[in-house]
């Protein structure tokens, strides 16, 4: 783990497609939120699921970020090269009891929460079987720097989770809880899509003995027909578009219109002043909104 002294942020996508203008809302928000205190914005590429993934995405993704002037700090982390230490990890929480292997489908469990059907059974490994991690408290309360306080029953939302899939792949809150850890990130921006899975992550942190990141989840970007935008909904390919106004229109949604005779400068001035004008009180504290013609 890198030790953490100052402000770590970080931006984190997953390999599916190149970036949509919600994707940037995110890099951008996480960008400012560091470097307006002079800190540090890390990028990992969270390639755990190859079904999903695309071929060329990873390049893509470098190559938007690069194009909007959003530069980061050290070497790129690929969630999938830190299996090992994800597996050791579920190993663990399984030799302590906290953790069980689940032989149930999805199919089966529909979507209810998990009612504990294993737990108890001590079943083998198998290729069938994920692992599921054991709640040990039903309710988990997370204190949002944009949303506010946000109380989640794990016992109704979500019952004892999966930390291992049957793919043999590690989970996505496993592996982040573990790798936003490594990293040494103190606060997590990201979108309010995600807000519904942090009690899971801060229960793993609890249950860890991992530090808690600060947490901030920005108002979800919405097309004209109030729909999330996303990778698989062939939002606008952002790679395609002036820099200078992806840019201009990321700021306007997050409450920092860039004055007028700014938005023509190169990216490397409107940064300049957004990291100097950066202020979370004038995020718009709302969970999703649309976004303006640009």
């Amino acid at each position: 783990m890198v030790p953490s002294l100052h402000y770590v942020g970080r931006f984190a996508p997953s390999p599916t497609g190149a970036l949509h203008f919600g994707s940037v809302i995110a890099a951008l928000a996480s960008y400012l939120c560091a470097k307006s205190v002079d800190g540090e914005w890390l990028l990992r590429i969270d390639d755990i699921d190859p079904p999903r993934e695309q071929p060329g995405a990873v390049d893509a993704i470098l190559r938007t970020l690069e194009k909007l002037g959003l530069v980061w700090d050290r070497e790129v982390l690929y969630q999938s090269r830190r299996r090992n230490e994800h597996q050791a990890v579920c190993a663990e929480l399984l030799a302590r009891r906290y953790a069980y292997r689940c032989g149930c489908s999805r199919k089966v469990i529909g979507d209810r929460p998990y009612p504990g059907t294993c737990r108890g059974l001590n079943l083998a490994s198998a290729p069938t079987h994920a692992v599921r991690v054991q709640i040990s408290q039903e309710s988990v309360t997370v204190v949002d720097q944009l949303q506010g306080s946000f109380t989640q029953d794990l016992s109704a939302t979500s019952g004892d989770f999966v930390i291992w899939r049957v793919e043999d792949l590690p989970s996505y809150h496993l592996a982040t809880v573990l790798d936003d850890e490594f990293m040494g990130v103190t606060e997590i921006v990201r979108g309010a899509d995600l807000l519904e899975s942090t009690p899971r992550q801060y229960f793993l942190q609890m249950l860890l003995g991992l530090a808690h990141p600060t947490y901030l989840h920005l108002p979800i970007a919405l097309d004209p027909a109030g729909q999330k935008l996303s990778k698989q909904a062939v939002a606008e390919a952002i790679e395609e578009l002036p820099a200078s106004d992806v840019l201009g229109r990321a700021l306007a949604f997050l409450g920092h219109p860039i004055p007028p005779g700014l938005s023509k400068e190169p990216v490397t001035e409107l940064l300049a002043w957004a990291r100097i004008a950066w202020q979370r009180a004038k995020i718009p504290a709302i969970h999703a909104a649309p976004i303006s013609g640009g």
